[in-house]
């Protein structure tokens, strides 16, 4: 037999291909393969299945159809596509397809390799293409929810207490939406945000943020030391603009008037505990005579009695009727008679 000559042009040149027997043999003795790589007329019997060398999958349930272009009749393609191949284990893990697989899971299917022909690359490597949405992306979300909540206007500072773990998911990070809620929390310098994360209308998962709450407020600072029952005044105390964990009462005002219960040093922080009302003056001592007085619409009774203790104005005493020697509890009234309880 003698040699077949093709001319080709390349590159304005003319280059000889040359095949020799053998090989001219060889193809008219094999035929054409299922594994030919050649292009010519479609042959719309044959289902036709071009493999790519790498694919990204957003699923780690493997099909056919995902990683392979399938050309053919419509039902065959149809039915071909949705052949399952395996299930990616880990998403750091790659999965490989090779073409005996395909034609093994396509004859398991009723298509035999003799209406099959593959193109493209030998093996396919699998990649489960997934993002994840780490914590400091959830605190930044649930952080901009609580500042535009009715916590915002309260609170001046929210603090992570606890983290929420990361989100894995098998969509673009770019396409994935926040809906953002409060959870009841019983404590008044806590908040607790709820994030669902959405895609397309589909959930892909929800985690929750702890904040403690810090708010704005005052503090009371000892300018010298303060003797226990001593005012508190301008003069010896300072106030401070602080961070605290409780709201302030909106009607707070500096705590001038009132007395410390015990002593207090220079530069301590004076707490609401520490402090109380200054107990009016003594106006009935003990043993003191007084004027037990009962006034009702129409009728006006009094009667005299002996204080058993001191009383302050509007104080609760006992008294000792003069008369009838009985003792009773009385209210001391502003102009220091007693009014009794009944």
């Amino acid at each position: 037999m003698t040699d077949e000559r093709y001319k080709m042009e390349y590159g304005g040149k003319a280059v000889r291909v040359v095949l020799g027997p053998v090989v001219l043999l060889a193809a008219h003795l094999c035929g054409p393969s299922t594994y030919s790589q050649t292009s010519g007329p479609r042959d719309m019997s044959v289902l036709q299945i071009h493999l790519p060398r790498e694919v990204r999958v957003d699923d780690n349930y493997i099909r056919l159809g995902q990683i392979g272009i399938v050309r053919g009749k419509q039902p065959l393609v149809t039915k071909a596509n949705q052949i399952p191949l395996g299930r990616i284990s880990a998403p750091e893990r790659d999965f490989l397809v090779d073409r005996p697989m395909v034609l093994s899971r396509l004859a398991c299917n009723g298509i035999p390799a003799s209406k099959v022909m593959l193109t493209g690359a030998e093996k396919v490597s699998v990649k489960w293409q997934q993002q994840v949405i780490n914590s400091d992306r959830f605190v930044e979300v649930a952080g901009a929810f609580l500042k535009e909540s009715r916590l915002g206007s309260t609170a001046c500072q929210f603090d992570p207490a606890r983290l929420p773990e990361d989100l894995t998911i098998s969509v673009p990070a770019g396409a994935v939406e926040f809906s953002s809620h409060l959870v009841e929390s019983g404590a008044s310098n806590m908040a607790k945000v709820g994030i669902l994360a959405v895609s397309d209308g589909k959930q892909l998962g929800m985690r929750e943020v702890t904040f403690l709450l810090r708010y704005r407020g005052h503090k009371v600072i000892a300018a010298g030391d303060i003797p226990a029952g001593g005012a508190i005044s301008p003069e010896n105390v300072k106030i401070e603009e602080a961070l605290s964990d409780e709201p302030e009462p909106a009607d707070w005002q500096p705590p001038y008037g009132l007395i410390v219960r015990r002593r207090a040093a220079k530069g301590t922080v004076i707490q609401s505990g520490m402090v109380g009302f200054a107990r009016p003056e003594v106006v009935l001592k003990r043993n003191e005579t007084v004027l037990i007085r009962i006034e009702i619409p129409g009728l006006l009774v009094t009667a005299t009695g002996k204080a058993m203790q001191d009383g302050r104005i509007g104080e609760y005493i006992k008294v000792r009727n003069v008369d009838s020697k009985r003792i009773i509890l009385a209210r001391v009234k502003e102009d220091r008679t007693v009014e009794p309880v009944i």
